[in-house]
């Protein structure tokens, strides 16, 4: 396959050209996996030559760790805005409790399977390995900025919010685990799991990070 490009070419500015490669970059990434980033197949997908990839990316591991961090990035602000973790009108609860109900959706399937992606390969590529310990971080610190406003409020009782952030995260994670494989079969005892079990690790009675409108188990 060649890379496309003989035609007239749109010049852009260098950080607005950047940026368009990262997207694309990250769009391969989440629907066909980190592995299949190369300088020459983002360059096809824009329509420019894989010389102009390269002038951004002369290492394509660098682009691949930019692909991962603009894509996990990308879903946690759809999945827990930064503005929702200070002190949210409608209380921690809430936004726990919508956080939680996204996370559990076939909506950001892709998310979860990147996640696994690059957990793997972050074992054999240092600096893919570096971001992934970084959106780690990241997406923990987001959690804890929700369960210590709810400490706040009064109406979560945990002593660590940061210990509590990575328990549930542990836990959306090791639920995310069937993603690629049995997740149909398994879909049904795993639903719930996160949420009753963020319930209990933040003092919550039963069923209280149920989204609003589904019924509670053993309900008439």
């Amino acid at each position: 396959m060649t890379s496309r490009g003989g035609g007239k070419r749109t010049r852009k500015a260098p950080e607005e050209r950047r940026d368009e490669i990262v997207a694309a970059a990250a769009r391969i990434g989440l629907i066909e996996g980190l592995e299949r980033i190369t300088l020459r197949r983002v360059a096809d997908d824009l329509g420019v030559r894989s010389g102009l990839v390269g002038h951004y990316f002369p290492a394509v591991e660098d682009l691949v760790a930019e692909a991962f961090t603009s894509a996990a990035l990308g879903e946690l602000d759809a999945l827990l805005p930064e503005e929702s973790t200070d002190r949210a009108p409608d209380g921690a609860v809430h936004v726990l409790r919508g956080f939680l109900a996204r996370m559990s959706g076939t909506a950001f399937d892709d998310v979860s399977r990147l996640w696994l992606n690059a957990r793997h390969l972050s074992r054999y590529r240092p600096v893919l390995h570096e971001r992934v310990v970084r959106q780690e971080l990241l997406w923990c610190r987001r959690v804890e900025r929700v369960i210590a406003s709810g400490v706040e409020e009064g109406v979560f009782r945990c002593e660590d919010p940061w210990g509590s952030a990575v328990r549930v995260m542990a836990a959306i994670d090791g639920t995310n685990s069937y993603t690629n494989t049995s997740a149909p079969q398994r879909s049904a005892p795993l639903t719930a799991m996160v949420r009753t079990f963020a319930e209990v690790e933040l003092g919550l009675a039963r069923d209280a990070l149920l989204p609003q409108g589904v019924e509670a188990a053993g309900s008439p």
